[in-house]
């Protein structure tokens, strides 16, 4: 124990010195990768250009091959493409599924382009009772309906919010009591609770201006039994789940009179609410969320209702100005 004792001693003054140095040496590394994580979030195109955005491949694949002048970038492992569509400078990526990819991928567009305005196009499951498969929706707001109070029982069959949630107004589904979220913006940079973010008025009404888009009722075989139809307007809501139950989907249109609901554009609306950037969303109906005879229609429908929706927002940006 002496002689290890002993050997410390004379060890201690290069150990602690070398120790120091590493140290150091670490935070010098820390501190040069922070400083080109800072450089790299520097904007990777000055040109101004609408952010196109769907949540998975299927949903971007007709609008790829229709790019014109594409050029690739990677951010975080996002690839952003660059080009023009129907004359008009655009940024296409994948904001991934759930809300959480959405609001973190539309906040990075954001920050590393120059973005005019948000454009979404995808599927969604339809929850108005008189919409079918293969239509296509643009609703005029977004709400996050699984923005939820889970409430306590207090007798069977009965919950309560407790008395310091004074915003759970709207009607429950059992336990679940929908509420606003918080938000902040620049506009408004306190806190703000909201449940709606409405889609851009002027954006809107060029979309109620589109007419003669012929949207597919057959695609790999399959065929719907109706021609599929474009409605602008409505509600549309969005949460952190796949919802594939009859009961919801009706508590769904009851309480937000929804057209149709999905995973991500309430929170790109949120996002774009908060920088003051402009957005709309086209969302065509690929099942019915729970509603239909027999089981989810999604895998069958997916691609005709992926394409009817680019389809819509390809005329879309040919009339934007």
């Amino acid at each position: 124990m002496t002689n290890t004792s002993s050997l410390l001693q004379r060890l201690r003054g290069p150990v602690l010195a070398a120790a120091l140095g590493l140290v150091l040496t670490g935070c010098v590394g820390v501190y040069k990768s922070d400083v080109v994580s800072i450089n790299s979030s520097t904007r990777l195109d000055d040109t101004p250009r609408l952010a196109v955005i769907s949540a998975f491949e299927p949903e971007l694949k007709l609008l790829l091959t229709r790019l014109q002048g594409p050029r690739k970038h990677s951010v975080n492992g996002v690839e952003f493409t660059t080009g023009t569509l129907e004359g008009k400078p655009v940024v296409l990526f994948l904001s991934g599924i759930s809300m959480t990819n959405a609001t973190m991928n539309t906040q990075l567009v954001l920050n590393r382009f120059r973005i005019s305005g948000i454009v979404f196009s995808g599927i969604a499951g339809g929850v108005n009772p008189s919409l079918h498969v293969g239509d296509v929706t643009v609703p005029a707001q977004w709400g996050q309906y699984l923005e939820v109070l889970m409430a306590r029982e207090t007798a069977p069959g009965k919950y309560s919010a407790p008395p310091f949630i004074t915003d759970a107004t709207l009607p429950n589904f059992g336990m679940n009591f929908p509420r606003p979220v918080e938000v902040r913006s620049a506009a408004k940079p306190g806190i703000e609770r909201k449940f709606w973010f409405a889609a851009d008025p002027k954006m809107l009404e060029v979309a109620r201006s589109i007419r003669n888009v012929d949207l597919a009722n057959c695609g790999a075989g399959k065929c719907l039994p109706r021609k599929p139809q474009l409605v602008v307007g409505g509600n549309g809501v969005s949460g952190q789940a796949f919802m594939d139950n009859k009961a919801y989907r009706e508590y769904t249109y009851k309480t937000f009179q929804a057209n149709v609901l999905d995973m991500e554009t309430a929170a790109v609306g949120m996002v774009a609410y908060s920088n003051g950037v402009p957005y709309i969303a086209f969302r065509s109906l690929s099942d019915l969320a729970g509603g239909g005879d027999g089981e989810n229609e999604m895998g069958t429908f997916m691609s005709i209702a992926a394409d009817n929706s680019a389809k819509v927002m390809l005329a879309f940006l040919a009339a934007w100005k």
